[in-house]
């Protein structure tokens, strides 16, 4: 790919995903709305345990296990990938906190102070952008980069942390949103800069799939 279309590639993602976005703000209230009408009470301690084990600690931890076996198997394209994976977890965790600190915006549940207050060092005032989403996208969107058909197959995974964040009304949908455009950037990002580094060992042909 040429330096001139990669650059016009990634003004059509920045484009694309403001956009997405700016539209998901109309409908905070409706999915709100939405969400506090199908509570239940087996649901909600689901969803809990979902939120629970869903936050970046659990990926991370995943993501050292799986980088543990690979070095221990000597699969040296798939150490590459989780560690790429643990990367992005953090990368995307790091600069979401900066961002939801920044912004000050109110969580749903909150009464005083609605909307954005700007910087804020409660957590009732960090919504945007989702933490759990952030981490989650970037974790699996690293191997839905490097492994296509693996990363599909558990895109079910991260859509249900962040349904989780919606269900137990942690989050706006706009704060969803905005935390898997983040993760996935920084998903892109550093798979790119891995994928530059170490692509011949990434060519294995024992860890295609």
């Amino acid at each position: 790919m040429s330096g001139q279309l990669r650059t016009r590639w990634w003004l059509v993602w920045f484009g694309s995903a403001a956009l997405l976005i700016a539209l998901s703000f109309g409908f905070d209230g409706a999915v709100q709305k939405w969400f506090e009408e199908v509570q239940t009470p087996a649901l909600r301690t689901f969803m809990r345990q979902v939120t629970r084990w869903g936050d970046w600690p659990t990926h991370v931890a995943l993501g050292l296990l799986g980088a543990g076996i690979a070095y221990a198997r000597k699969q040296h394209a798939w150490l590459i990938i989780f560690l790429a994976m643990v990367l992005s977890c953090a990368v995307a965790g790091s600069v979401n906190r900066v961002v939801k600190m920044t912004a000050g915006r109110s969580r749903p549940s909150v009464e005083v102070d609605v909307g954005w207050n700007g910087p804020r060092l409660g957590s009732k005032y960090h919504a945007f952008a989702s933490g759990h989403t952030a981490a989650t996208t970037a974790f699996f969107g690293t191997l839905l980069l490097a492994r296509r058909r693996l990363g599909l197959a558990l895109l079910p995974l991260p859509l249900l942390i962040a349904t989780s964040r919606l269900y137990l009304n942690a989050h706006h949908l706009s704060d969803v949103v905005a935390g898997g455009v983040l993760g996935f950037l920084c998903a892109a990002l550093t798979w790119h800069l891995v994928r530059s580094r170490s692509g011949f060992l990434l060519e294995s042909r024992s860890v295609r799939a």
